[in-house]
C-alpha cells in the first residue's frame, strides 16, 4: 500500500475510535444518569450501574448523585413565641429520587442547596415562631429530674426542682418542620430523610437578661432554703431550750424530794435521840434555841420580845453581865 492508504486507514480508525469513545459512558453504583440531547432530556433515567452507550455528539450525559446527601444551614437568629430570640442551627439528609424531575427543576446539586435553604429555613421559623422556648430545648414531656437526696421533706413538698411542663417537646417540633418541608421539596424529585436540631442558643442581645433570671431564680431558691433552715434551727433551739429547763425542774424537783426525805429522817433521828429523856428534851430545846441566838442576834441588835416567848425564856435569866438573875414571879412581866 501506499503512503497515503496508510493515512486514510489511520484516519478511519482514529475517527472510529472517536465515535466509539464519544458513544461509551459509565454509571457507577452511587450515580444515575440523564441523557440530554440538545439541551433535553430524552428517555428515562438510568439508574442501573454499568457501561452504557449513547448517541455520540448530539446526546449529553449528566450524572446525578445516588447517595444520601448532607445540607447544613448556617445560624439563624428567629424569634420563638414568648418573644425569646434564638440562634437555630439546623441540618438535613435528603437524596434525590426522581432525577428527570430534579434536573428538569432544580439541574444541579448548588440549586438544590439553594432551595434546601429556603424551604428548611422557613419552616424553621414558623415553627419556632408557634412554640415557646422550652418546648424547643427540652426533649420529651414524661422527662423526670433528678433530685437531691439531701434535699428536705419541705423542698420536696415545695417542689423545688421541678421541669415545667410542657405540651410537645423537641422531638415533636422537629416532625413538624419535616412533616411540612418533606412536602415542598416532594416536587423537586428530593426525599427529604431527617432533619434535626443541631444547636440552639440564645441570642447575643438576650443571653445577658436570661442569664440573669437564670441568677435571680437560683438566688430565691437558695433563700428560701435559708430561711427554711434558719427556721429549723430556731425551732431546735426552742426545743433544746424547753428541753433543758424541764430537765433542770425535774433535777429541782427531785433534790428537793430528796433533802426533804432526809431533812424528815434527820428530825426523825433527833427526835429519837431528844425524846429518851425530860432532860434530854430540855437540852435539845436549849441548843436548838442557842443556835437561833446566833442566826438572829448580831452587834446592835434590837429585838422586841414578849416575855412569855420561847425565844426569850433563856434571855430573862442572864443579866448584863452574863450573871444569872432569879426567876421572876408568875405575873411579874416587867
Amino acid at each position: 500500500m501506499s503512503r497515503i492508504k496508510w493515512v486514510a486507514i489511520l484516519a478511519v480508525l482514529a475517527i472510529g475510535t472517536y465515535m466509539l469513545m464519544s458513544s461509551i459512558y459509565t454509571v457507577s453504583e452511587v450515580e444515575q444518569a440523564i441523557i440530554t440531547q440538545f439541551g433535553m432530556p430524552i428517555g428515562a433515567p438510568v439508574t442501573d450501574a454499568g457501561l452504557k452507550f449513547k448517541v455520540p455528539f448530539i446526546q449529553d450525559v449528566n450524572l446525578i448523585d445516588k447517595r444520601v446527601l448532607e445540607w447544613d444551614g448556617n445560624p439563624s437568629d428567629m424569634p420563638t413565641k414568648d418573644k425569646l430570640y434564638v440562634s437555630v442551627d439546623l441540618f438535613a439528609r435528603w437524596r434525590i429520587v426522581d432525577p428527570l424531575q430534579y434536573f428538569l427543576r432544580l439541574h444541579d446539586e448548588r440549586s438544590a442547596q439553594s432551595r434546601l435553604d429556603d424551604i428548611l429555613g422557613s419552616e424553621t421559623r414558623n415553627a419556632v415562631a408557634k412554640h415557646e422556648l422550652i418546648e424547643i430545648i427540652r426533649t420529651t414531656k414524661e422527662r423526670v429530674p433528678l433530685r437531691d437526696t439531701l434535699m428536705t421533706n419541705a423542698g420536696r413538698q415545695l417542689d423545688v426542682g421541678s421541669l415545667v411542663p410542657i405540651q410537645k417537646g423537641r422531638k415533636l417540633v422537629e416532625q413538624e418542620i419535616f412533616a411540612e418541608a418533606a412536602e415542598k421539596v416532594r416536587v423537586f424529585g428530593i426525599e427529604l430523610l431527617d432533619i434535626r436540631f443541631k444547636r440552639i442558643n440564645y441570642n447575643e442581645s438576650v443571653r445577658p437578661k436570661i442569664y440573669d433570671r437564670m441568677i435571680s431564680e437560683r438566688r430565691q431558691i437558695a433563700e428560701r432554703f435559708l430561711s427554711e433552715g434558719n427556721g429549723e434551727a430556731a425551732r431546735i433551739r426552742g426545743n433544746r431550750v424547753r428541753d433543758l429547763n424541764k430537765i433542770q425542774s425535774e433535777a429541782y424537783r427531785q433534790v428537793e424530794e430528796i433533802r426533804g426525805v432526809a431533812d424528815a429522817k434527820a428530825t426523825e433521828i433527833y427526835a429519837r435521840a431528844y425524846n429518851q429523856s425530860p432532860e434530854a428534851v430540855a437540852f435539845y430545846e436549849f441548843t436548838r434555841t442557842m443556835q437561833s441566838y446566833k442566826s438572829i442576834i448580831a452587834e446592835n441588835t434590837t429585838l422586841v420580845l414578849s416575855t412569855g416567848s420561847d425565844l426569850f425564856k433563856f434571855l430573862k435569866g442572864m443579866s448584863p453581865d452574863g450573871d444569872v438573875i432569879p426567876a421572876q414571879r408568875p405575873g411579874d412581866n416587867r
